[in-house]
This record gives C-alpha cells, sequence and structure tokens, in this order.
C-alpha cells in the first residue's frame, strides 16, 4: 500500500482528501500545519506528498526546498496543491522540485490520475549517478570511488549529492547553504568551505589539486561535468 502525506492547512479539504484517497487505496497520513513537516516526512517516509504552499505558518515552497536538501527524502515525488495560479508561481514550484503543480479548485479525480502517473514514473528506482570511478547511490545513500566505499557523514552525502546531482553548475556558499542546510541553520558560508574540504579529502586523489569539485573564484563550487575518469585515492 503506497503511503501519501498531506499537508494541507484547510480542514475541510484536508477531509475530503483523506476520505477519497483512502477510497482508492492508499495509505494517508499528514498535518495541517506547515510546522515540523520535513521532520514529519522523515519520520513517516512516504511513496508521495501533497504539499500547499500558502500554509498559516510555513511557506509550501521552503518545505519542498527542505524536502529536496535530504538525501533521504530527495527522490520522493512532491505535488503542489495550492490556489497560486500563476504561470510564474508555476514555474517557481516546479523548478523548486516539485514533479507537479495543481491549481485549486481542482477535480479529485484528477489529482487521483496525477498521483497514479507519478508512481508509475517512479517504479523504477533511481539510477546511481557516477563520473569516472565515483558513484552516488541516492536510493541506498551509498557512495563509492573506484569500487570502496567512503564513509560519509549525511551532510557530506547531501552536499555531493547536490553538487553531482546538477554538474556544471556553479553554485555560491549561500546557495548551498539554502539547499544543503536549509534556512532553520546556525552556520556560516565558512562551513560551505569547510565541508568541501572534507569531501576533497574523501574523493579526491590530491584535495589539493581536485578533479571532482572546482573551485570558481569569486562565485563559489561546481561538479566537473567533464572528468572522464577518477584517478585512484590517496593512500
Amino acid at each position: 500500500m503506497k503511503k501519501i502525506l498531506l499537508i494541507e492547512d484547510d480542514a475541510d479539504l484536508f477531509a475530503l482528501l483523506k476520505y477519497n484517497l483512502e477510497k482508492e487505496g492508499f495509505q494517508m497520513v499528514g498535518a495541517q500545519t506547515g510546522k515540523g513537516a520535513v521532520e514529519l516526512c522523515r519520520r513517516e517516509r512516504p511513496d508521495l506528498i501533497i504539499l500547499d504552499i500558502m500554509l498559516p505558518d510555513s511557506d509550501g515552497l521552503d518545505i519542498c526546498k527542505g524536502i529536496r536538501a535530504r538525501a533521504e527524502l530527495a527522490h520522493i515525488p512532491v505535488i503542489f496543491l495550492t490556489a497560486r495560479a500563476s504561470e510564474t508561481d508555476r514555474i517557481v514550484g516546479l523548478e523548486l522540485g516539485a514533479n507537479d503543480y495543481i491549481v485549486k479548485p481542482f477535480f479529485v479525480r484528477e489529482l487521483v490520475a496525477r498521483i497514479k502517473i507519478q508512481f508509475r514514473q517512479v517504479a523504477q528506482p533511481a539510477r546511481p549517478m557516477k563520473v569516472g570511478g565515483l558513484e552516488l547511490d541516492r536510493t541506498s545513500c551509498r557512495v563509492t570511488l573506484n569500487g570502496e566505499g567512503l564513509a560519509l557523514t549525511a551532510t557530506e552525502f547531501r552536499l555531493l549529492e547536490f553538487l553531482m546531482s546538477r554538474p556544471g553548475v556553479v553554485f555560491s556558499r549561500e546557495q548551498l547553504l539554502d539547499a544543503v542546510w536549509g534556512h532553520d541553520r546556525a552556520v556560516t558560508d565558512r562551513t560551505v568551505d569547510v565541508y568541501i574540504l572534507r569531501l576533497r579529502q574523501k574523493i579526491e586523489a590530491d584535495a589539493s589539486a581536485p578533479g571532482f569539485i572546482r573551485s570558481v573564484r569569486g562565485f563559489g563550487y561546481s561538479f566537473n561535468e567533464n572528468l572522464a575518469e577518477a584517478a585512484p585515492a590517496a593512500v
């Protein structure tokens, strides 16, 4: 039975969706507040998330960013359910990582159909990302280099996954802080440099001459999209 997590502050709509989706054979969990939504997702590990954007205590866009920034949640489909109907709102929502965007009012049968489409699309597990000898498996949260497993912390894994999934894109330290650590953080730009150094010490043959994670002076960091093969890790 597929588990769906619903974050919707309208009590009537929450009850309506819960009733109809349970009739379709889904297990329903959720909340009518955005507070603690990401932790709720981590605790429940749903197969799909339906998320309102305009919550009384939170911004659904920020919640989506928080979900996408966590390796253990990043693969879960997110459907925005919102009254924001402009083209700009749709684009922003999709660019932040939503898989679908449904505008209120809507037909429940359409929502059910779109949910089933998402489940068909994720029927096959996500392929591991591989560049040279470096491989990251989002399903098992495992990283290997030339076939040897690497011991990464959860934050190191999220940082590497974020960069590796967007090769060639240069991210500022502030962008990486928002994506990996989220808004509820007590860290500084220097934190990014520290974690980049730790990653390089684990994945690079020579951390002082990195091949995987490039420094772009004056801008930030980028994952090397042109790296063909990894050199053996330093002993």
